[in-house]
Formats: C-alpha cells, sequence, structure tokens
C-alpha cells in the first residue's frame, strides 16, 4: 500500500478551507505561529507532532472554539464563512453542518449519562431536523459507521460499548449533518489493531464520498496510509509541509527526522528511540542493592558491597535481548501462570469465560510480551498475574511459592516484588496528593528481604518510626524521580500539572519505590506521542539494564511489543492461541488470527523507512 494520490483532473476544485498566517495565542502567550494550508474536497491532510506542538489549537480555530481567552489572528481564515469576523450563531451553522469534528478521547467526550442514539441525535436536534426523524437518521448513521446491531447500541450507554465502538459513535455523529470536511482529532488513540483498521477504513469511505479530511494524529504509519500532504508541527510552527510521500520517505527538517526515528519497531530492537541520553549516576544509585545500604559517591561510583550475580542483571547486551549477568540468573523462572482462567456470571445467571487455560512462565530478567485486540483477555491475565483478581481456574506462583489461591496476608509480605504500571496514570493518583506524596507512601517500611531488589535507598525506619538510612524521605523521592529522568523538584506538582510523559514517569518511579523484581505494564505508552513514547520506553529499558527487573508487557501496539519484548504471547478470546519469539511470532506467525493482527497494521512498509 503506497500513501493516498488524488487523480488528477483538468480543472481544480476550489478550496472547503483556506488559512493563511494564522496565529492563536492564550493570555499573550503565542502557541501557533503563522499556519497556512487549503483543502479542496476528497483531500486528506495530515497534522502530525509531539503533544503541545499546536495540532489540535489549529484545528478548534477553524470553528471558533478555543474559547473566549484565544486571541486568534489570520490573513484568511475561511471556513464557508470568515471565521474571525463571524457570530457565534453563523459560527454554529458550521459546526456540524460543514464542518464535523470527531474528538480524541471518545469515553471522555460521549456523555456517560446519555445513551449513544440521544448522543448522535443531538446536532439534529440543533439544526432542526424534525423530532419524528431523527431515530431513523441515527439508526442509517451507526450503520453507516459500521456498528453493529444499531438498533442495540442506540439504547446503551458509553461505558457499556468498547472503544472501537466508542470511536464509531463519535464518527457518526460528526457525519450526522453530511459536512463537507471532517476533523479527525487522534481517532486510533489506544485502539487495537483491528479496531484501528475498522475506523481507518471507515475514514478512507468518507473520502471516497467527496469529503475533506484533517487527520490529527501523533501515529505516522496512520498518516501514512490516509494523507494526501502533511504538515509537520513544533512548539506550534510548520517545520514541514509537502506531499506524504515525500515527507515521510525523505524528510528534510531534523525535527521530523526524529519523529520517524522514534517509532518502536523490529529494526529498533536494542537501539535508543530518542536522542536523550540516560542518567548513569542516578541508575548506578538504584543498583546499588545492598540489604545494608550502600552509598553511592559523588562521581556515581557505588561503594559497598556489590550485587550477587544470583540475584539479578546489571549490564545489557547490545540486542537488548537478555539483560544482566548470568544466564542462569536470568533463566530463572520468576512469576510462572498454569492454566489459569476467569469467568464471570452475567445477566440471566449466564456464565461468561474471559480467560481460558492461559499458561506462561516469565523469567527473570526479561520481557515478555501480550498482545491482542480489545477483550481478548490481556488485563485480565495482567490483573491475575498479580493477584489483584482471584482466577477461577490454575494457580500463579512468584519465585517458586504460591501467589494466587491462598489468603492476602499471606501474599503481603511479598506484595512489593511485584508492581503494576497502569495506561492511564492520571486515573490511578489521587489527584489531591503530590507526585512526592504518591511516590513516598509506596515506599516500604522496612529494608527489602529475601529477594526483593533492594535499591539501596535506605528505606528502613529507626526505633522512632522516623525513615533510616542517611536519607530522609525527600531526598529518596528526589532519586527516584532522577531515575525516571524527572526533575525531583516537580515532587511538590499534582498529577494534574504534569505531561502524559511526565506523568508516566512518575508512575514508575511509583513502581520502582517498592523495590520490584516484576513489573506488569499494561497498555503504557499506548496513549503517549511518539516522541514521549520513544522517552518512555527508552526508560523502561535503561532500568531493565540497571536492575535485571522482569517485564509483562501488555501492548496492543505491534511495533511497541517487537521493539521492548524477548517472548511474545497472543491472545484471542481469552486463549493464547501463538507464543514463541518476538521474531518468529512476528515475522513468521503461524496461526491465522496473528497473521491477520500483522496484517492490519496500517504500513508496515513504514518501519523500513523509520
Amino acid at each position: 500500500m503506497t500513501a493516498r494520490t488524488l487523480s488528477s483532473t483538468s480543472s481544480v476544485p476550489s478550496p472547503l478551507l483556506a488559512v493563511e498566517d494564522l496565529s492563536v495565542a492564550f493570555d499573550g502567550h503565542q502557541v501557533v505561529h503563522d499556519v497556512s494550508f487549503t483543502l479542496r474536497p476528497g483531500e486528506c491532510l495530515g497534522i502530525v507532532g509531539e503533544s503541545g506542538s499546536g495540532k489540535s489549537v489549529t484545528a478548534r480555530a477553524l470553528l471558533g472554539l478555543n474559547g473566549p481567552s484565544a486571541q486568534v489572528t489570520a490573513t484568511t481564515l475561511n471556513a464557508g464563512v470568515d471565521v474571525l469576523s463571524a457570530s457565534e450563531h453563523e459560527l454554529r451553522a458550521v459546526r456540524g453542518r460543514r464542518i464535523g469534528y470527531v474528538l480524541q478521547d471518545a469515553l471522555v467526550s460521549l456523555d456517560p449519562l446519555r445513551k449513544v442514539g440521544t448522543e448522535i441525535a443531538e446536532p439534529l436536534r440543533v439544526h432542526g431536523v424534525p423530532r419524528r426523524e431523527r431515530p431513523g437518521r441515527v439508526l442509517d448513521l451507526l450503520a453507516a459507521a459500521s456498528v453493529p446491531e444499531p438498533e442495540l447500541r442506540a439504547r446503551q450507554l458509553p461505558s457499556e460499548l468498547s472503544g472501537g465502538l466508542r470511536q464509531r459513535a463519535l464518527i457518526a455523529a460528526a457525519l450526522a449533518l453530511d459536512p463537507a470536511v471532517l476533523i479527525a482529532d487522534e481517532p486510533t488513540t489506544a485502539l487495537d489493531v483491528t479496531v484501528q483498521a475498522q475506523v481507518l477504513q471507515l475514514l478512507e469511505q468518507s473520502l471516497a464520498a467527496g469529503r475533506a479530511l484533517i487527520l490529527i494524529s501523533h501515529d505516522l504509519s496512520v498518516v501514512e496510509r490516509l494523507a494526501d500532504r502533511v504538515l509537520v508541527m513544533h512548539h506550534g510552527r510548520v517545520v514541514e509541509d509537502g506531499p506524504t510521500s515525500q515527507v515521510l520517505a525523505a524528510p528534510q527538517d531534523l525535527y521530523t527526522r526524529r519523529l520517524l526515528a522514534a517509532i518502536p519497531s523490529a529494526h529498533s530492537r536494542g537501539q535508543r528511540l530518542s536522542d536523550l541520553p540516560p542518567d548513569p549516576v542516578a541508575l548506578r544509585a538504584l543498583a546499588a542493592r545492598q540489604s545494608t545500604g550502600s552509598e553511592v559517591a559523588p562521581d556515581g561510583a557505588v561503594s559497598g558491597t556489590t550485587t550477587s550475580e544470583a540475584d539479578g542483571a546489571v549490564g545489557a547486551p547490545a540486542d537488548g535481548s537478555a539483560l544482566g549477568a548470568s544466564s542462569q540468573a536470568l533463566r530463572r523462572p520468576l512469576l510462572v501462570a498454569e492454566g489459569l482462567g476467569k469467568s464471570y456470571r452475567g445477566p440471566g445467571g449466564r456464565t461468561r469465560a474471559v480467560v481460558e487455560d492461559a499458561s506462561f512462565t516469565l523469567h527473570a530478567g526479561e520481557t515478555l510480551g501480550i498482545v491482542g485486540e480489545s477483550g481478548s483477555g490481556k488485563s485480565t491475565t495482567a490483573w491475575m498475574s498479580l493477584a489483584l483478581t482471584e482466577p477461577t481456574t490454575g494457580h500463579v506462583t512468584l519465585d517458586g511459592e504460591p501467589w494466587t489461591g491462598i489468603p492476602e496476608r499471606q501474599r503481603r509480605a511479598r506484595r512489593r516484588r511485584i508492581a503494576v504500571v497502569q495506561q492511564d496514570p492520571l486515573s490511578s493518583f489521587d489527584p489531591r496528593w503530590t507526585i512526592g506524596r504518591t511516590i513516598a507512601d509506596a515506599l516500604p517500611s522496612a529494608p527489602s528481604a529475601g529477594g526483593g531488589i533492594d535499591l539501596g535507598l535506605g528505606l528502613g525506619r529507626d526505633a522512632r518510626g522516623r525513615r533510616s538510612g542517611g536519607e530522609d524521605r525527600t531526598e529518596r523521592v528526589a532519586a527516584l524521580l532522577r531515575a525516571v529522568g524527572l526533575d525531583p523538584a516537580l515532587e511538590a506538582r499534582h498529577p494534574s500539572t504534569l505531561s502524559g510523559g511526565q506523568r508516566q514517569r512518575a508512575a514508575i518511579a511509583r513502581a520502582l519505590a517498592t523495590d520490584p523484581e516484576v513489573l506488569v505494564l499494561d497498555e503504557p505508552v499506548s496513549a503517549l506521542d511518539v516522541s514521549v513514547q520513544a522517552q518512555v520506553l527508552d526508560l523502561l529499558a535503561d532500568l531493565q539494564e540497571a536492575l535485571g527487573t522482569a517485564y509483562l508487557f501488555i501492548s496492543h501496539d505491534l511495533g511497541v511489543i517487537h521493539h521492548v519484548s524477548d517472548r511474545v504471547l497472543v491472545m484471542q478470546h481469552g486463549r493464547i492461541v501463538e507464543s514463541g519469539t518476538a521474531d518468529e511470532v512476528l515475522h513468521a506467525p503461524r496461526h491465522p488470527y496473528t497473521r491477520q493482527l500483522v496484517a492490519a497494521l496500517p504500513h508496515p512498509e513504514l518501519e523500513e523507512i523509520a
């Protein structure tokens, strides 16, 4: 598949959108600088760049949606009306009828208290479609958006729909008034590869019908599939603009080249994705695992007893495959699942199995990737591995000892040996607590004993209940923040004031506070833009090299899985249908479902460009 190209015609249609020298500022701070482009029927313009580059602000300016505090200027800003001089009444006529807008987060964008059919009927009501016509139009729109069982889905709440169905419902709402232009802001973020393919097919059908599309995305493979032209934005400015094939195959700007280099894939295994170097001093401090307490000299050298090879691994080979000291230590079975199954009783008393007969072994210092579409049982398997969900059948052992099927009081002393990093750290943090308090709360009350990784941060308490070991709590929190590449000054900040990448790093720091041997990472980078994703993946590789931590890594992104994993499990309908090394599973898949996943990638050839 190659990038889309418009068919050549003798007459070029008039632009549906004309933007020249668009600038946007908030309270005197300019966030978009002199952006210009035109958009014609049947054309797709891709706008790419990392978070904060001005992509969404540019799109919202076309509809006058940046709020009363925005100062918008332009030589030309025409979307059927002159947006700068249009009244609010005139702009309401543009919104939905001339330009449809698909927002990024379908779960947040849909009203959780309104049924899906009511939500889709809202633009019809606002624009005067008679009440008696709306139910039929809603069902037609859901069917056109490839939503199965539209009568049922129209009666459901957004929380009762999968991520892919919610996204398609948003697209149906945006197309309700048959607009000439569709703006899709990150329409495939956090969707698994098969659902992503369905959403992209729907957008392709919209283009084939003659609509124009502005596609905002951090996923360059998605942009490569749909866009005719690409704008690359950085710090509010367009740094590169041209045909998709030219920009992505032969980028001229250094920033564009960095974005392409940050795409994880099979070709990037063992290589850094970002241009941020690791902090060797902070990582050595983290690797000082002496139960009596190690000291870190100013130059970063570790004094005291060094790490025993039998305990873990320090120093990874270049290919990033088996991290650490002795192969015997690395092959130690650490987390073993045998015959895991989980069933729930649903409406009418019917029992539904969400995981069936899942077995796997995670070795010390290894990364085991789990892939599959939404509803395949990945997260349920992870939660059973954490012993946060008790399996219906089967069991899990941690370092040879029972981990599931026992009372929580018998697990409590070993809880620190396994930790989790979730997809959305904002939801997992207490919004009232500062980052420093969140991390400090996770610090154990006594040094690690009997198998946990002691980070050498002096985590015991003295007789008065104060933290002992020569460092106070603030210093220990600061050490963890430095280890994940964050300024210790951020400990005073609340989660909502941090960027997505900073929050995810803070979530990793919180997980490391317990000295874990196993980290369960559930979609840890799916909602991050490509450059921040690269930094987080590099950080995880650095930490694994320094500590020898084992990762159970769950993701729907095959490129990410191929980049980080030693071995891969593929799940479908609650069962493991294929397993093997990353290269075996993703380069030569045996199971039809795995082949379907690989075939659904937006554009595998983009890996060659990167």
